[in-house]
Formats: structure tokens, sequence, C-alpha cells
């Protein structure tokens, strides 16, 4: 998998708000197990898609991961350590289609 994170994206991650490294979103692509999801507010709509799913890190750590995939890699948008809410929204999702 290709990856790419602009500067901009790479200091919002670094940030203390969402405190995460480059090498922590690899690991939540690497350890996925369910499917990912369009991110359908309006806010963030794009062509391509937006889309997002929830993993762990090697550490175990949740993350929720916001990215577009194009042709030969992923452009990281933003990723942050998953609240509740969005954990019980991703595992509901997940239930209803079968994942």
């Amino acid at each position: 998998m290709n990856f790419k994170i602009s500067p901009r994206v790479r200091a919002k991650l670094a940030d203390e708000k969402h405190n995460v490294t480059p090498q922590e979103v690899i690991e939540c692509f690497a350890n996925r197990d369910g499917p990912a999801f369009r991110d359908e507010r309006a806010e963030h709509d794009t062509d391509p898609m937006t889309q997002w799913f929830i993993a762990e890190t090697d550490t175990r750590r949740l993350l929720k991961i916001v990215y577009i995939e194009y042709p030969g890699f992923f452009a990281i948008k933003s990723a942050y350590e998953a609240n509740r809410t969005w954990i019980d929204k991703y595992e509901e999702m997940c239930a209803a289609h079968g994942a």
C-alpha cells in the first residue's frame, strides 16, 4: 500500500488533539478487519469519495482513519482516537452490512 500525507495533515496528526503518528495510520490499514464506509456528511463530500474506518494500532489503540483512495495510493485526510460515538456507529454499520 502506498500512503500520501500532506504536510498540513501531517502537522494536524502530530498536534496534541490528534496525537497520531503516520506509522499508526499504516498499522490501522494493516490491522483492519471491517469495511470502510463513505463519509456522507456534506462538508466532507469529495471526488473520489472520502472514506473512513476504525481499526487498532499494533498497541491496540482504536483510531478512526479518514482517507481518499486514488489509483495506486491512499491520501490520508485525518486520523484520531475513536470515541464511543464513532465506535458504536461503526459497529452498527458493520452489522448492517453483514461484516
